[in-house]
């Protein structure tokens, strides 16, 4: 009899459809509320997405899981509330949470405790915490749908279990060492990301949309052609850029897709067509890696009348040095085309920050600049170096891109091709730090939307007390004032935008919700603590922040 090895996860959920994802150990056929699903194979390794339709807006669904008829999900004796698929409602309130960068590692000691007592310490899990909160109230108070912004695995910081089964399999004195290698390892790194029970529990009744970032394939990933020439010269990066990307595309980017648009996409038809789609999505990934053009990883949701567009800002890098893009041409015309319309909300998804601290942002600027030879060809090759060793990598570092991106959000605030929302928000992670900024227009812009970006990170790896302190001084005047002047001394012009910290730093594991309700929007951040006694003593969420946005 097949048996579940992952899953299931709601994914896509509208009013009236959704998608389940999940792994099992075996060929079968997969039935969620009458609907059903066969399922496909990459590299011996079965997965289902079974599409459910016909539901019913803004109410809970309780489902069960079969395979070959048989009932497998939810195991006997669960302790965790009813899983159910939770469609949206056509009005009325809204909860959209999101975070970034969680490591997996045991809720245990050393663990739990802070990079400064234990290197090995990564505090206590704000999703756990959410989990803890939700299992004692009612599912009319739980986030709608829950968005990760990024490093959901870390390929080059794995877990003491997944780096026992790499351990098993090959010698990791040779690169890339103690770093997972190809598509096998991958898969065990999502296995320790979703199997644990209570995260296992989130994912089935909390719809999930996903996008990647630097670690979920390798630290400083796509940051300059210089790392790319770099790492592609490695005798294991192929293995590696093949597996991340190939676990991506089945683990992550399958289920950020809605029904129709599964239908409209050729490299779906063809691995579910495969007896196994190894070969076939290998190919496209190394594709994928070298030819931006044609692979789209940007996705767009509508949250009833808030539209999410979700903007991948690492696979489809620009990396040649004097035209350096965030993204490819192609994909920014289909980001525009999405980001335009009558929404009440526009939310800008991006793993990082569209506008840093003003020092940092100033920096990452200039060192651009001299790297496109604005000191001469010594500077510029000393730049590179710089670029990648302090993670130069954010919009401000690619300045083309940052200015479209403000062009863009100033038309819609403007109202350009449709009534402007009342409310666009940038949502970040990445930077292990969180953070509000409120955005300003030049006067006379015409601007009426309210426009902020908003940084959770991360939800399970925070910074050592002197990684904290570096921050809060980047982020002060004096150091402001020497960024702008050494940008300015470098040709570069001041940003298009305005903008101002409102609320922040804040170093926590921690998590954000945004409540909608009509033109309303709440943000709320919120930090693990540990709370009661004992050896696993429950998670607890603090409110640090809440501000009415719109």
């Amino acid at each position: 009899m097949p048996e579940l090895v992952l899953g299931p996860a709601v994914r896509y959920v509208s009013d009236t459809e959704a998608t389940v994802w999940l792994e099992v150990d075996a060929p079968c056929e997969v039935a969620i509320l009458d609907h059903r699903a066969a399922t496909f194979c990459v590299e011996g390794h079965h997965y289902a997405l079974v599409e459910i339709r016909g539901l019913e807006p803004g109410r809970p669904h309780p489902y069960d899981v079969r395979l070959d008829g048989e009932r497998v999900w939810p195991p006997p004796d669960d302790p965790f509330p009813q899983c159910a698929i939770r469609t949206l409602p056509s009005d009325g309130p809204l909860r959209v949470a999101f975070g970034s960068c969680r490591v997996s590692v045991p809720h245990e000691e050393p663990y739990t405790l802070t990079k400064d007592d234990d290197p090995r310490g990564r505090e206590i899990d704000a999703l756990y915490a959410l989990v803890a909160r939700m299992r004692r109230q009612p599912h009319e108070e739980w986030p709608h749908v829950m968005l990760l912004l990024g490093d959901q695995v870390y390929a080059d910081e794995v877990s003491p279990a997944t780096l026992d089964f790499i351990r098993s399999r090959r010698d990791t004195s040779r690169p890339p060492g103690e770093e997972v290698a190809d598509y096998e390892e991958y898969t065990r790194l999502y296995r320790e990301a979703w199997r644990d029970p209570a995260i296992r529990w989130f994912l089935s009744t909390v719809s999930t949309s996903m996008i990647w970032d630097d670690h979920d394939v390798h630290d400083d990933w796509n940051t300059s052609r210089t790392w790319l020439e770099t790492m592609r010269a490695q005798p294991w990066w192929e293995e590696r850029i093949a597996g991340a990307v190939a676990t991506y595309w089945v683990h992550q980017h399958l289920g950020n897709l809605s029904p129709r648009e599964l239908a409209e996409d050729g490299l779906w038809q063809r691995v579910r067509d495969c007896d196994d789609a190894g070969d076939l999505m290998r190919d496209f990934a190394l594709r994928a890696d070298r030819e931006t053009e044609g692979t789209r990883w940007s996705f767009f949701r509508d949250l009833g009348r808030t539209r999410l567009v979700m903007m991948d800002s690492r696979a489809g890098r620009v990396l040649t040095p004097d035209r350096r893009s965030m993204i490819d041409d192609h994909e920014w015309r289909w980001i525009v085309e999405h980001a335009r319309g009558g929404f009440d909300h526009l939310l800008l998804g991006t793993t990082l920050p569209i506008f840093l601290s003003r020092s940092m942002h100033h920096m990452e600027a200039w060192n651009e600049a001299v790297c496109e030879g604005a000191w001469g060809p010594l500077a510029a090759k000393r730049g590179e170096r710089l670029r990648q060793g302090l993670d130069f990598e954010h919009w401000a570092a690619f300045e083309r891109s940052f200015r479209e991106l403000c062009g863009l959000i100033q038309s819609v605030a403007v109202g350009e091709d449709g009534s402007a929302p009342a409310s666009i928000v940038a949502l970040s992670g990445d930077v292990h730090h969180a953070y509000l900024a409120e955005v300003g227009f030049p006067p006379g812009s015409g601007a009426r939307s309210a426009v902020y970006q908003a940084v959770c990170s991360p939800m399970r790896n925070p910074l050592e007390a002197k990684e904290k302190w570096a921050i809060r001084l980047a982020m002060s005047r004096p150091v402001g004032a020497v960024a702008r002047a050494l940008a300015r001394s470098a040709g570069v012009q001041d940003p298009p935008l305005g903008w101002r910290l409102c609320g922040g730093p804040w170093f926590d594991n921690q998590i954000a919700t945004l409540e909608i309700d009509g033109r309303s929007l709440v943000m709320r951040l919120e930090r693990a603590r540990p709370g009661g006694s004992g050896e696993r003593p429950e998670r607890e969420l603090d409110t640090v922040l809440e501000r009415r946005l719109a």
